[in-house]
């Protein structure tokens, strides 16, 4: 069986240049989603507009699971950014990322474990990691490329006080809304995972002025990001 990658976006920007570079193309609707199955170069893929928010992500993860048996999944997008070496237009790579609102303290737990599982905190697919950061060495040479935490949560992150908290008790690189539900996805099916993140804010109290003028380019550096890692695998 030939291997088929899945690649997730939250958003229709995010995956719709994507699309665009599809050949021999097939579109199924699962879950009021569209799966696009095709060629990207000579790599099997199938792209899909998630939806935002973490229930999206995972339903959505599960059906590449479960339809098209991915061998891998990639999920890319933007985020704000929580480090402050990290600025407006870098690129984070999840070396692991958790659920910053899982609360189960009040039995005991700490912030972000969830309950009765061994692990909450979910690690990025290490060749993979290899190959998304020497591509975008290779063709983002404007830009810096991180290796980090991502942590998500159904909230969007633009005040200081939730980012300093975000920062304090897990010690995050970025932000976002699907990324760790995903990973929590790929991780009970035994698939290998990578998070991509363009940073399109600082996920406080400028974000409204930065995000819609950076994000654009943010989602661009993505996708060349991406179909130059393909070409890589």
């Amino acid at each position: 069986m030939s291997k088929v990658i899945g690649i997730i976006g939250a958003m229709d920007e995010e995956v719709s240049k994507l699309k665009e570079c599809l050949t021999d193309v097939t579109v199924k609707t699962i879950a009021s989603m569209d799966f696009y199955e095709g060629n990207l170069g000579d790599k099997e893929v199938v792209v899909v507009r998630s939806g935002i928010g973490k229930v999206n992500a995972a339903i959505c993860a599960q059906i590449l699971s479960d339809i098209y048996h991915v061998s891998a999944i990639i999920n890319t997008g933007i985020a704000g950014s929580l480090n402050a070496k990290i600025d407006i237009g870098d690129i984070v790579l999840s070396q692991d990322a958790l659920q910053h609102d899982m609360d189960a303290v009040a039995f005991g737990y700490d912030l972000s474990v969830i309950p009765r599982m061994e692990t909450s905190l979910f690690k990025g697919d290490e060749e993979l990691i290899h190959l998304a950061k020497t591509a975008c060495e290779n063709n983002l040479k404007d830009l810096n490329v991180y290796v980090g935490r991502v942590v998500s949560g159904d909230q969007f992150i633009s005040g200081k006080e939730k980012k300093d908290w975000l920062v304090e008790n897990f010690h995050g690189d970025c932000t976002e809304m699907e990324g760790a539900a995903i990973a929590h996805a790929a991780y009970l099916n035994n698939i290998p995972f990578l998070i991509i993140r363009a940073i399109s804010d600082k996920a406080d109290d400028s974000a409204h002025m930065d995000y819609p003028q950076f994000e654009a380019q943010a989602i661009k550096n993505s996708v060349i990001l991406l179909k130059a890692m393909l070409e890589a695998m």
